[in-house]
């Protein structure tokens, strides 16, 4: 009788087997510097963002914020399997006592952010956000939110805001989405961040009753979609980002008002924390 090898059946096995992606901080200059080349494939190399000739040299995504902000990654397996070390998510997160003891956030370039910063509440601005094409399932988007989830428990974050990027330049192309924002999800007045004066394009170009809401609601860009699901609102007016061929809305979602449906799922903890410290081990000298 023939038996079958061991060798098959193992091999059999390891194609079987399903791969298991993890969440964690960059712990590494080198960490951060692949999620930054993670960045440029996806907002320069698919998403047509127009870069400098230093990001265009150097093939990754980097402004002077990364230096201080933390960056949640997503590993496309396990440890000790061969993609443990394949970026394939990442977030980038910048809290409110390290914005203000350095350069400031992103979004300010873009809104006043002056009402959330008097609420006292602890802010983190939340960006760079992005998944490799064949990685941008249901999983994968579940772990950068746990990553963020178990960083706002270990900082005690009260807010949550950023710049969400709507694809393209033409603001009547998405004129029933940025109407829709307005009308159904503005920010509440005493949080809400306005964009700066010289960027601000209205968001109000459609009625209410002209809109169907379920419709636009079910055609917004999934990152947007997801905010509002967790609670999100929205800044007053957009802002034309001409080098990302994006029009941003500013998102606030403090964490006290996230809906009873995501609660639960938004306050669990992963198994294994994901604040450790950062090292230069990995740097290039």
């Amino acid at each position: 009788m023939t038996g079958i090898k061991k060798n098959t059946v193992q091999t059999n096995l390891q194609s079987a087997r399903q791969p298991q992606p993890t969440v964690r901080l960059a712990r590494t200059a080198d960490e951060i510097r692949r999620a930054q080349i993670l960045r440029y494939k996806v907002f320069y190399e698919e998403h047509g963002a127009t870069p400098s000739e230093e990001v265009r040299q150097q093939k990754r995504d980097f402004d002077k914020f990364d230096d201080t902000a933390d960056h949640v990654i997503v590993l496309a397996d396990a440890p000790g399997t061969p993609d443990a070390d394949k970026i394939v998510g990442t977030y980038r997160l910048l809290r409110q006592d390290i914005a203000e003891s350095g350069g400031g956030f992103y979004s300010s370039s873009e809104y006043d952010l002056t009402n959330l910063q008097q609420t006292g509440a602890s802010l983190l601005e939340l960006g760079r956000s992005c998944v490799l094409a064949p990685y941008r399932t249901k999983p994968v988007l579940n772990l950068l939110w746990q990553g963020i989830a178990d960083y706002v428990a270990a900082n005690n974050i009260g807010i949550l805001f950023g710049c969400a990027s709507i694809p393209g330049t033409d603001i009547q192309a998405i004129a029933p989405w940025l109407s829709y924002l307005h009308h159904y999800h503005p920010t509440p007045e005493n949080l809400r961040p306005r964009a700066l004066d010289d960027r601000y394009l209205p968001m109000n170009l459609i009625a209410k009753d002209d809109l169907d809401e379920r419709a636009v609601f079910a055609s917004l860009p999934p990152l947007i979609k997801g905010y509002l699901r967790i609670g999100g609102t929205v800044g007053d007016g957009a802002v034309l980002d001409k080098d990302f061929n994006t029009i941003d809305v500013c998102i606030v979602m403090p964490t006290s008002h996230i809906t009873n449906r995501y609660r639960k799922y938004y306050e669990r903890k992963i198994q294994r924390p994901i604040c450790g410290g950062y090292s230069e081990e990995g740097a290039d000298a």
